[in-house]
């Protein structure tokens, strides 16, 4: 069995003012690096050991891997296909700005279709192509291992939503990723098992930014 720990980057300020970020490379904030090292002496204490750890390339990304692997012992190595979506025009815009700038976009986009983010980024079945792809290459190239993938809220969404491809009723709607939150996910002989999803046990008391991904509500209606 191949299992996969899938953790979100910590907070950043675009995190926080509710911005969509994308591929823009925003460093993790103060807030950020201490959720990374809370996680990472939650798996530590755990006895969690990887035989490999992958991180998208992004800052805010790779900052949260080092900050793990230092405690862990392990080595983070740089794989950009675990970036976050493409966002296009939309990247640094709340969702409020969003729909004053892109009102029909916004709409087609909360109606369910998948639209290209931004207009000009990518879309969801993008991102899952893309992301899905690698991590079946690292379950050939990797056979029985565990491996941590750091990445974000879309490729973590992404990956989960492939596991449970076949199995009805078995994740939430709609599904929140918050910053370092750890979802495990398993594959034997082509069945996926999800074990973990958006487990944040490690962030007691810590206020949680917002995840652009699943919110569909306006800035103020959120407060």
């Amino acid at each position: 069995m191949t299992t996969f720990y899938i953790i979100r980057h910590g907070q950043t300020d675009w995190n926080l003012q509710g911005r969509w970020q994308g591929k823009a490379d925003i460093p993790l904030n103060d807030a950020g690096r201490v959720q990374a090292q809370r996680l990472a002496q939650r798996l530590f204490a755990q006895r969690v050991r990887f035989d490999a750890l992958y991180s998208s390339d992004l800052k805010r990304a790779w900052e949260t891997a080092v900050l793990v692997a230092e405690r862990l012992g392990a080595i983070p190595e740089p794989l950009s296909a675990l970036r976050e979506i493409d966002v296009g025009a939309w990247s640094g815009l709340t969702r409020s700005e969003v729909r004053a700038q892109f009102p029909d976009l916004l709409e087609r986009f909360e109606s369910g279709e998948d639209v290209p983010r931004g207009g000009d980024g990518e879309t969801f079945g993008q991102l899952y192509d893309r992301v899905v792809s690698v991590v079946e290459r690292l379950i050939i190239e990797r056979p029985g291992q565990t491996i941590a993938l750091v990445t974000h809220g879309g490729p973590a969404r992404a990956l989960l939503l492939h596991a449970a491809r076949d199995k009805i009723g078995v994740l939430p709607r709609p599904l929140h990723i918050g910053n370092t939150s750890l979802s495990i996910i398993a594959c034997e002989a082509n069945d996926w098992r999800i074990l973990s999803v958006n487990d944040m046990s490690h962030l007691d008391g810590i206020v949680e930014a917002p995840d652009m991904m699943e919110t569909q509500v306006d800035d103020a209606e959120r407060a």
